[in-house]
């Protein structure tokens, strides 16, 4: 009883600390009459998104389906990559160097280049998005397999059990929480990666729909798409914690106990 009202507890703080900081920001903006093209209240945040909700929900259709298949193609490469890496030495030393050199090329800066070669379709968004979610995800995973007991490995072997077999039976299944953490930041910066590619060109999207209010000086329907990026990327996290526990049950026994 006590842990699961210490559990509830946790819960509740850190929305009660946003309720807080939300009533100090709205009672800031009236007391020092802050202009709303400047700073919005929460009030008036509030009031743009109910008007405008309709109007983003539409470009959070194009945005949620660009980080998503962004993010599942950079499962399926990462997953591929990390088993080649983890298998040949060599190319792990070739290419482990690249992938961390991706990193620290802004995306901002790529963006741009991406939207002269492929125009300013979805193509180009969905590649932002794996830029950005593929790192995280090839590194957990090929961090995953490399931590698996080679005593494990080397008794499977004696039995007769072939490089395929110890893949999916032996080091795949040991490297799913490893997985799961570096999925877990990838789906976090998804939507991320999406509203990034829309900002540098193209007709719907959140980002499109931020520039267009930034442009005429919305800032509270600016603060609203803010809002709802954010929600979006929460629900993506949450997904993925969801789909941890159901591949993991193991690890929701360890954490109640």
């Amino acid at each position: 009883m006590k842990k699961r009202l210490r559990s509830i507890g946790n819960s509740l703080a850190p929305a009660a600390f946003l309720v807080v900081l939300g009533c100090l920001w709205e009672a800031a903006v009236r007391v020092f009459a802050i202009k709303g093209y400047i700073l919005p209240a929460p009030s008036a945040i509030w009031s743009a998104l109910v008007r405008r909700f309709p109007l983003l929900m539409e470009h959070s259709k194009v945005t949620i389906l660009e980080a998503a298949l962004g993010l599942g193609i950079s499962i399926a490469v990462a997953l591929v990559l990390a088993v080649l890496l983890n298998r040949f030495a060599l190319l792990k030393r070739l290419l482990y160097p690249v992938f961390v050199i991706s990193q620290t090329i802004p995306i901002i800066a790529l963006a741009p280049v991406m939207m002269i070669w492929f125009g300013v379709g979805t193509l180009p968004k969905i590649l932002i998005v794996i830029l950005v979610c593929f790192f995280p995800i090839v590194v957990s995973i090929t961090e995953g397999l490399g931590a698996v007991d080679q005593d494990l490995i080397n008794l499977m072997r004696v039995m007769g059990a072939g490089n395929w077999k110890i893949l999916t039976a032996v080091q795949l299944p040991a490297a799913l929480p490893s997985f799961f953490a570096g999925l877990r930041i990838a789906a976090a910066y998804s939507v991320m990666g999406a509203v990034i590619g829309e900002w540098l060109g193209g007709s719907k999207g959140l980002g499109v729909f931020m520039i267009r209010s930034t442009n005429s000086f919305q800032t509270d329907s600016v603060f609203a798409s803010i809002a709802v990026v954010v929600t979006l990327s929460i629900l993506v996290f949450l997904a993925v914690e969801g789909a941890a526990r159901l591949v993991m049950p193991w690890q929701r026994v360890k954490s109640e106990e």
